[in-house]
């Protein structure tokens, strides 16, 4: 099972600024000076997102070798972002071609109502990676026809093959980017893992038998398309610098390679030689081996995520998106945090699953605040908060994890926030109060104890293999387990004797929240009539919806309808940390045990379906406050400079104020495939 390490900001959600500045247009781009006073962390909102800014001081302190490291690995990053377009969809990397080209070189008119909605698609397709949203996953709807798309495509010397016009015009085709109900997952699903004639049984199939040939311990179909040869049998097509998407692959190898001229030690430098063989050969036994090694690399001030390595976007959850984090340690922070590592032994102890799903000897697990310098891939411009990696259970098992908060993002966020839906939908003012003191501590420390404790706790049963059991499952079950962990213990006594909390009234913030997103806020996203498609989005409200039936079966919780408004008062925060611990064995038992049947039924009896009612009175009170669900951040751009002979004397870090020169700025930089 390829663990799932991405904790969206759904938890921090509650807080979110109630609206942001009027959209600019691109030739109002900026650089803005980095004062304290002064930052704009909140430049623009659209549709139903937000982009915000994320500062990296710590970036200044470096030595000129170290920003040199980061500054090779950032371009590395950069180099592969094409490839997430094309993952996503198979008409994405034509589309944005286009779209880009429109808004950098199109002479028309650029007043008209047309224009403006062609600019918002744009911004959306940009924000997504392609033209299926990066949540919901359902397709975009152009607000302006076909007949004056391909006009400003002619005016602007672009074009697209009928079947990639159609793709963004004809709402019925290609509809859905991943599926995740119905007979044919793969059918069903736009994303660009296997051919579109492929079904779900052959792929099944493929996998099944490939299963018998390969060391089970590898990640079969991580790093591949499965395609139709010319004589129609299957075949995998693999992601590698000779291979499928080669040219942005020798991009990036380019750029690791001038990164370990640079590293800061030799476990360091291991770990990227070994990165850069993997990108070279595609082998996935040589995936393993830098797993191995860059777990190990733990010394150091700069560190980095980069490859194929999540998995939510297949329906069968194999293959894995390309994604690139690049990071620098917050000191001050990781050592203040550190003690969450350093107790992973006890919070395993004390679990309430079963003793035989507990591991004995917790190791090598590590966790660090850091502050990001860059991002891409499938971490941008939506990015998660936290990480922990790797995903691979057996190596987690033998040598441990890496588990980060990415303290910029999250600041950057509490920059942002407003006390809007806080005060809309909290029970009362003592909630109100307790959320104001302790929501931020409280959604740190789930943040830490989801990613540090509970993606790397329990313990497998010989033979299974939680990805291929549990299937379309595994990654809601799997965020859910991580998440259940963190309710259990954030109100632990212990929490507060370990200096992590300063009082349990924090956790019962973090109940408050939870419980909240997880049965009203979350519903934002979801349009009227449609059911709960997104992995995290399934795990909150399964949670949050089977803890609510035994709370009100037993008066912990109660929900009441005051003034035709709907709120929820948990009455015991124990008997509801009790419940949390009941669910928490048995998700546990559930994917140690590959037990299907109880994982669907959970998922699709508690997690899929949406309240109407409910879900009406949500957004009809969330619209006042104008708040996007959702929000995605500009990258610091960093600007080396020469000497005469071609030397890097010096870099500095500036901070664009604008989203679309940004987009358009990649385009040029970065587009390496066709």
């Amino acid at each position: 099972m390829f663990l799932k390490t991405f904790f969206f900001f759904g938890l921090i959600a509650l807080m979110i600024s109630s609206c942001g500045p009027a959209q600019q247009e691109p030739e109002q781009a900026e650089t803005e000076a980095v004062e304290q006073d002064t930052f704009n962390y909140y430049p623009e909102s659209f549709a139903d997102k937000k982009i915000l800014r994320y500062r990296t001081p710590s970036f200044e302190k470096l030595s000129l070798q170290q920003k040199k490291l980061v500054y090779y690995l950032t371009q590395a990053g950069l180099s592969g972002r094409d490839i997430i377009y094309d993952q996503n969809y198979r008409h994405n990397l034509a589309i944005r071609h286009a779209i880009d080209k429109i808004v950098a070189d199109y002479q028309g008119d650029r007043s008209s109502e047309e224009w403006k909605q062609f600019l918002l698609y744009a911004k959306q397709v940009w924000f997504a990676n392609g033209i299926h949203h990066h949540y919901s996953n359902d397709k975009f709807v152009p607000g302006f026809s076909q007949p004056y798309f391909e006009g400003l495509m002619a005016g602007a010397g672009a074009s697209l093959e009928p079947e990639a016009l159609r793709a963004i015009f004809d709402p019925a085709f290609d509809a859905r980017k991943v599926e995740q109900d119905g007979k044919d997952l793969v059918k069903g699903s736009a994303v660009n893992f296997y051919d579109p004639d492929i079904t779900q049984a052959e792929a099944d199939a493929f996998y099944a038998s490939k299963k018998k040939t390969i060391d089970e311990r590898l990640s079969m179909g991580l790093n591949s398309k499965l395609q139709r040869n010319k004589t129609g049998q299957l075949e995998e097509a693999i992601w590698k610098a000779d291979g499928m998407y080669g040219p942005a692959i020798r991009e990036i190898v380019g750029w690791l390679e001038k990164a370990v001229g640079v590293a800061e030690n030799e476990p360091q430098a291991e770990a990227l030689r070994l990165l850069i063989k993997y990108y070279k050969s595609g082998s996935l036994q040589d995936w393993d081996d830098y797993n191995v090694a860059w777990v190990k690399a733990t010394e150091g001030d700069i560190d980095y995520i980069n490859s194929f390595i999540e998995v939510y976007n297949d329906p069968l959850g194999l293959k894995a998106n390309y994604e690139s984090i690049v990071e620098i340690t917050d000191f001050e922070a990781s050592e203040r945090m550190a003690v969450v590592s350093q107790n992973a032994q006890y919070f395993e102890d004390n679990s309430p699953i079963m003793d035989e799903h507990k591991k004995k000897d917790v190791v090598g697990i590590t966790y660090k605040v850091v502050a990001v310098a860059g991002e891409s891939g499938d971490a941008s411009p939506s990015t998660p908060i936290g990480v922990n990696l790797p995903n691979a259970d057996w190596i987690r098992a033998l040598y441990g994890s890496k588990s980060v908060s990415l303290g910029n993002i999250i600041e950057a966020y509490d920059k942002a926030d407003g006390p809007g839906l806080l005060t809309e939908f909290a029970n009362d003012e003592e909630e109100i109060a307790r959320a104001k003191e302790y929501g931020n501590v409280a959604a740190k420390m789930h943040t830490a104890l989801h990613e540090v404790i509970g993606h790397a706790s329990g313990r497998l049963e010989e033979g299974v293999d939680p990805s291929v059991a549990l299937v379309n499952y595994a990654s809601p079950l799997e965020e859910a387990r991580a998440d259940l962990v963190a309710l259990y213990y954030i109100m632990d006594p212990k929490m507060v004797e370990l200096g992590l909390l300063p009082s349990l009234d924090a956790a019962k913030a973090e109940y408050d929240s939870y419980m909240k997103n997880g049965i009203m806020l979350q519903l934002r996203r979801i349009e009227p009539g449609k059911n709960i498609q997104q992995a995290h989005m399934r795990n909150r409200s399964m949670v949050s919806h089977w803890v609510l039936e035994k709370g009100l079966a037993d008066g912990s919780v109660v929900m009441e309808k005051r003034d035709g408004k709907t709120y929820i008062d948990i009455k015991d925060y124990d008997k509801l940390r009790m419940h949390f611990g009941e669910l928490l064995r048995e998700v546990q038992r559930i994917k140690s045990q590959g037990d299907f049947e109880a994982g669907m039924n959970l998922i699709e009896n508690y997690g899929v379906k949406v309240d109407p009612a409910i879900h009406a009175e949500v957004l009809k009170r969330a619209e006042a406050l104008n708040i996007p669900p959702y929000g995605g951040f500009i990258n610091p751009r960093l600007v080396p400079a020469m000497d005469e002979n071609g030397d890097i004397t010096d870099i500095k870090i500036e901070y664009p104020a604008d989203f679309t020169e940004q987009m358009l700025e990649y385009g040029r930089m970065y587009s390496f495939l066709k």
